[in-house]
């Protein structure tokens, strides 16, 4: 059910990719235009031998729309999970959102994104996010309360991730916010905490990703940012590597991102990003370290690597 004009994979790469996991799969039904539904997206990453997918949007609780699917999905050869992004149209901050979404199955809460402030003043000039097209009356979330201290509703949400073992990400969050976010988080016992795409949107330099991952977090990079065929930022290969060998791949996880109308298949993605670390001399132990191990602990599918 994947897209027709999927690439082929190169068979030296399929030892690489099989077992890997993708965090950041954007396959609809969402505002933004979607080039794959959930159930394409498991067939898609079913063609490298993906172990599993997360599939995110900005919008809603993707869990509700995995159990629509279910009687498709039970049948489709990748299993794939859901989560909710604390953005307005769940409410923000809302601990009921959160509870809904992983004892109905959820593995993920995402950090504000769409309605993080930090986003908001990026998106005004323009730094390649998409539009919807639709009015859907969103507003500014943030983690903390009238006083500045994290707000009682920050603080309940992190308990119930933590309660259910599961994934937080700082979103589209600035540093300070996520950094607060984060400390809470670790003195509630959550065990899976996740920085993605440091260098886009959230602005964050190198101290203060050192100073993320002192607290236990993991740095995702996103393949769409390195991609020749999505139109921005187009980064060098050469960035990332670099953020590699900064932060190490023990600490590290690559995640499509991918699923857009326009963009690749975040299979062929995969293909894409896998070849060129390998080429600029990253090791197929830390590449696998990076899109299997990694993500599948913090997926909750095992425990944290050696």
């Amino acid at each position: 059910m994947a897209a027709e004009d999927a690439q082929p994979v190169p068979p030296a790469l399929r030892k690489v990719l099989d077992g890997a996991v993708d965090l950041h799969c954007h396959s609809g039904p969402s505002p933004f235009p979607r080039r794959i539904n959930h159930i394409e997206a498991s067939y898609d990453a079913a063609r490298i031998g993906l172990r599993a997918i997360l599939v995110k949007s900005h919008h809603h609780n993707t869990v509700m729309d995995l159990l629509a699917m279910q009687p498709q999905l039970a049948a489709a050869p990748t299993p794939v999970y859901g989560g909710v992004a604390l953005n307005s149209e769940v409410g923000g901050m809302n601990p009921s959102a959160v509870a809904m979404s992983l004892r109905m199955g959820g593995r993920c809460v995402w950090g504000p994104t769409v309605s993080a402030r930090q986003h908001i003043e990026n998106h005004k000039h323009a730094h390649g996010f998409p539009t919807s097209g639709l009015d859907l009356l969103e507003s500014e979330v943030s983690v903390f309360d009238e006083s500045g201290s994290v707000s009682a509703a920050t603080t309940r949400v992190v308990e119930v991730v933590a309660d259910a073992d599961a994934l937080l990400t700082g979103g589209h969050l600035d540093v300070e916010s996520m950094k607060a976010l984060f400390s809470v988080a670790v003195a509630k016992g959550v065990r899976r905490l996740l920085v993605q795409h440091p260098d886009f949107v959230i602005g964050a330099s190198e101290t203060d990703v050192e100073e993320l991952v002192r607290m236990g977090a993991y740095v995702e990079h996103e393949i769409a940012m390195y991609h020749p065929d999505v139109a921005q930022p187009r980064w060098p290969i050469e960035q990332l590597v670099g953020w590699i060998n900064r932060v190490g791949p023990e600490r590290t996880t690559i995640g499509s991102d991918l699923g857009q109308q326009g963009n690749p298949l975040p299979a062929d993605g995969y293909v894409y990003i896998v070849q060129q670390l390998l080429d600029h001399g990253v090791s197929e132990k830390d590449v696998r370290r990076m899109i299997a191990d990694n993500p599948a602990f913090l997926l909750g599918l095992e425990e944290q690597p050696a």
